[in-house]
């Protein structure tokens, strides 16, 4: 069974950890370069950038693969925008304006550059095979940064246990796994439960497991400097 995807690629100007950041250049290329490169070589049907910044389009224009079939506005473009809103104003624009409807919709965001072809279509294959009706990129939780390790200042000041634990049984071997989005870097879901319910999440939702490495998520610069080093130690 083979499926129809939109994947869709968020862009805004305004960034604050890291100005301009979605054009920042990263190991020779900008930053939204790699993201638009590994969907344009997946299986997906149509790639579509939204963006309310002429040079990020341009960007983009130029790299190739990807369509832009408007800007997006700017009370959709704000700090406090929800990601959610930006894939709805998308769709929606694509199916009134081209009477367009897919089957699915991916997210990709440009702040996931380690996320590559490969990932994007074994994502779709899981989705399918699954049955899925949403998709979620995870990577799984570090052992101390689970709920039966972390810690918490109370009233008084004195650091507590977030989850109560016997020291003696506290071994990182018997924690239980939890799993973290990681970004994300991929949001799949059926574009009928998108538009019913408003939501990226459905009751079957996939786990789509990534390594720490491919996770990495551009938030700040220490972030940009950590993928600058991956990427040149693969060569």
């Amino acid at each position: 069974m083979t499926i129809r995807v939109l994947g869709i690629i968020p862009a805004r100007g305004g960034s604050k950890g890291i100005p301009r950041k979605n054009i920042t250049m990263l190991a020779g290329k900008p930053l939204i370069a790699w993201t638009i490169e590994a969907a344009r070589a997946s299986c997906l049907e149509r790639i579509i950038l939204s963006s309310d910044d002429p040079e990020i389009i341009q960007v983009a224009q130029e790299t190739g693969g990807v369509e832009i079939p408007f800007v997006r506005p700017d009370a959709l473009a704000t700090d406090t925008t929800p990601g959610i809103e930006v894939v709805l104003h998308a769709v929606e624009w694509l199916l009134h304006h081209e009477a367009y409807q897919p089957d699915a919709v991916m997210l990709l965001q440009p702040t996931s550059p380690l996320r590559h072809t490969e990932h994007i279509n074994e994502a779709v294959r899981q989705f399918v095979q699954r049955e899925a009706d949403s998709l979620v990129s995870v990577v799984r939780a570090s052992h101390h940064m689970i709920p039966e390790s972390l810690m918490r200042l109370n009233q008084e000041g004195w650091l507590e246990a977030v989850v109560p634990f016997d020291e003696r049984q506290n071994l990182r071997q018997s924690k239980p796994t939890y799993y973290a989005r990681n970004g994300a870097a991929i949001y799949l879901v059926k574009t009928d439960l998108l538009l019913e319910k408003r939501t990226l999440y459905g009751s079957r939702l996939v786990a789509y497991a990534m390594s720490r490495e491919d996770s990495l998520d551009i938030d700040d610069a220490f972030d940009l400097r950590m993928c600058e080093w991956v990427l040149k130690s693969r060569g």
